[in-house]
């Protein structure tokens, strides 16, 4: 089937309608990092939190949909921009339903994150930059993925053979290595409440 016989096709419930019902403004809080930065830690933790003040959400981990969504794709520059590019058109549905959004993803150029900003309202997108540094993401290594990569058996790591590109004006930027978990998670809870994303 050819593009031009497909047509968008407009809800009677607006994404508007779909937010105030949850008594919440719909929004995308994207993690970005280092692997080992923290990013799922304090992406789950944030969800935990919002969860507790009754707010809808749902989180998007990398792993997790490499595994189903994306299973098939590999870790080459072209297959992580595809990666992206599939995450980033599930994030702008869960926008469109109401909901608060959490994905934690390398998501390692700048490019490919602000195609993402662009699917969405210009406050629906909140960069998060959980900034650790190297050594310290190294250091903990949970899964010995630095250990394969400074050995060669992964190739195209983030970090290491595959460059990172920090965000150049995230909304929220955390440096990842001095500061618990707990008060990363109310830093980024009290900008939710200040901007209004979340409210009694």
């Amino acid at each position: 089937m050819s593009n031009e016989n497909i047509v968008w096709h407009d809800h009677h419930v607006t994404k508007k309608e779909r937010s105030s019902i949850k008594q919440q403004k719909s929004c995308i809080l994207w993690f970005t990092g280092l692997s080992g930065s923290g990013k799922s830690t304090i992406a789950n933790a944030v969800e935990v939190k919002l969860n507790e003040l009754k707010k809808h959400t749902y989180l998007l981990d990398g792993d997790n949909i490499r595994m189903g969504l994306n299973k098939g794709l590999t870790f080459s520059d072209e297959d992580r921009v595809e990666n992206i590019r599939r995450i980033g058109e599930v994030a702008k549905l869960f926008v469109d339903a109401g909901t608060i959004l959490l994905t934690a993803f390398i998501s390692p150029f700048q490019k490919e994150r602000d195609a993402v900003r662009e699917l969405v309202d210009e406050d629906e997108f909140i960069e998060v930059f959980i900034d650790t540094p190297l050594e310290v993401c190294e250091s903990r290594d949970p899964k010995s993925l630095y250990k394969k990569a400074r050995t060669g058996e992964i190739p195209n790591f983030t970090g290491i053979s595959s460059p990172y590109e920090a965000p150049k004006k995230p909304e929220i930027h955390i440096i990842n290595d001095k500061i618990s978990v707990e008060d990363v998670t109310q830093h980024i809870i009290d900008y939710l409440e200040e901007k209004g994303y979340v409210h009694d």
